[in-house]
C-alpha cells in the first residue's frame, strides 16, 4: 500500500481492507508526517481547518454498579474520587453559561451508572430544556444504557446528541467489563438513532487490546456511521484494575490510530478525547491534522487542557476555532 493512496480511497468512500488498516498502524515512524498529510487531506475535504471545541461536565460522579476496569467511578474502583448524585439544574445551567461565553461547539453532560432512573430522566429533561432555551448550545449527554422511551423523551426535551462509546472490540469486551455486554451498547446506540438523535460513539485504546481489536472497533464504528467518533487514550488511574497497566501507547502510535480513525470515518467528527494530552505530549498539536474536534478544561475525574492553551495551539497550527480565551 502506498501512503499517498489513502486519502483518495477514503474520500471516494472505499473502506480500507484489514491489511491496509494494519499497515496504517504499522506505518514506519519516519513516514509519520506523510501519513498525517494524507489524513489531513480527508479532514480538510469534509471539515476544512475548523476545530470543534467542546466542554464536558461530569453531572453525577461515582456510585456506579458497573465493573469497567478502566473507570475510577466503577464499583470495583478504589480511586479517591469525589462522589455525588445528579447535580442540580442550576449547577449545570451555570456551567453551560460559561461554555456559551467562550463559544464552544457543544456542551456535554455525563452521568455515571448503568442507566438513569426515571427520576433522573425527568430531572435531566427539565435541565436540558432550560439550558437549550437560555443558551441555544448544541447539547450532548452520556447517560449509560437507555430504553426506547427514555431516548424519545430526551430528544423531545432538546437533547441533540448522545454519546455512548463501544469502548473496545466485541471480542475483547469481556476483558474490560462483565456487568453489561458489547451488544447492550450497540442496542442503546440503535435506540438513540431511532429516536432521531445524533450519535457520538468511539472507544478507548491502550487497555491491553491488540491492533486487531482496534481495527475491529473502528470497522464497527464505520457501520454505525456516528456523527462523531471520540478516541480516548487510556490513562491508568491508581485504584482501578487497570491502574498499573502498560498501555503500549506513545505519541506516534496515538497519531497513527487517529489517522486510521479518520480514513475509516471520513465524514464523522474525529475527536482527540480523554488522555490525548497525556500520551501525545510534545506532539499533541499534530493531532489536529487527523482530528477536527477536541475537549477542553477536563474530563470525568481527570484534568485536561486549559482554554487558553488550546486557543494558542489552534492558532499556532493555522487552524480556526470559534472558542475564545476570555483570559487571554
Amino acid at each position: 500500500m502506498l501512503i499517498d493512496e489513502l486519502a483518495d480511497l477514503s474520500i471516494d468512500g472505499k473502506e480500507l481492507t484489514r491489511s491496509q488498516c494494519q499497515q496504517v498502524l504499522d506505518c514506519p515512524d519516519e513516514d509519520l508526517l506523510l501519513l498525517l498529510h494524507q489524513a489531513y487531506r480527508v479532514r480538510r475535504e469534509y471539515f476544512g481547518n475548523q476545530v470543534h471545541v467542546q466542554v464536558l461536565r461530569n453531572a453525577k460522579s461515582g456510585l456506579c454498579a458497573e465493573d469497567c476496569r478502566y473507570c475510577s467511578q466503577s464499583r470495583i474502583s478504589q480511586a479517591p474520587i469525589e462522589k455525588y448524585p445528579l447535580v442540580s439544574k442550576e449547577v449545570l445551567l451555570a456551567e453551560a453559561r460559561k461554555a456559551r461565553q467562550i463559544n464552544v461547539t457543544r456542551f456535554c453532560i455525563s452521568t455515571s451508572g448503568t442507566r438513569p432512573s426515571e427520576t433522573e430522566i425527568e430531572q435531566l429533561c427539565d435541565t436540558i430544556r432550560t439550558i437549550k432555551e437560555e443558551t441555544q448550545l448544541p447539547l450532548c449527554a452520556t447517560l449509560g444504557l437507555l430504553t426506547d422511551s427514555q431516548a424519545r423523551r430526551l430528544k423531545e426535551a432538546g437533547l441533540d446528541r448522545v454519546n455512548h462509546n463501544l469502548n473496545t472490540s466485541r471480542g475483547y469486551y469481556s476483558q474490560v467489563c462483565t456487568t453489561h455486554t458489547f451488544q447492550d451498547r450497540l442496542d442503546t446506540v440503535a435506540r438513540c438513532q431511532s429516536a432521531g438523535m445524533e450519535i457520538c460513539c468511539g472507544g478507548i485504546v491502550g487497555q491491553g487490546e491488540t491492533d486487531n481489536d482496534i481495527i475491529d472497533m473502528l470497522l464497527t464504528l464505520r457501520e454505525i456511521k456516528p456523527q462523531a467518533v471520540p478516541v480516548n487514550f487510556m490513562i491508568p488511574i491508581e485504584g482501578t484494575p487497570f491502574g498499573s497497566l502498560d498501555t503500549g501507547l506513545n505519541p506516534r502510535k496515538c497519531l497513527k490510530i487517529l489517522c486510521l480513525t479518520r480514513f475509516l470515518n471520513p465524514q464523522s467528527e474525529v475527536r482527540a478525547a480523554g488522555g490525548w494530552e497525556y500520551h501525545m505530549r510534545e506532539l499533541k498539536p499534530l493531532a489536529l491534522y487527523p482530528a477536527d474536534s477536541i475537549f477542553v478544561t477536563g474530563y470525568l475525574t481527570t484534568g485536561g487542557t486549559s482554554v487558553g492553551e488550546v486557543c494558542r495551539m489552534i492558532a499556532d497550527m493555522g487552524f480556526e476555532s470559534t472558542v475564545e480565551d476570555l483570559d487571554g
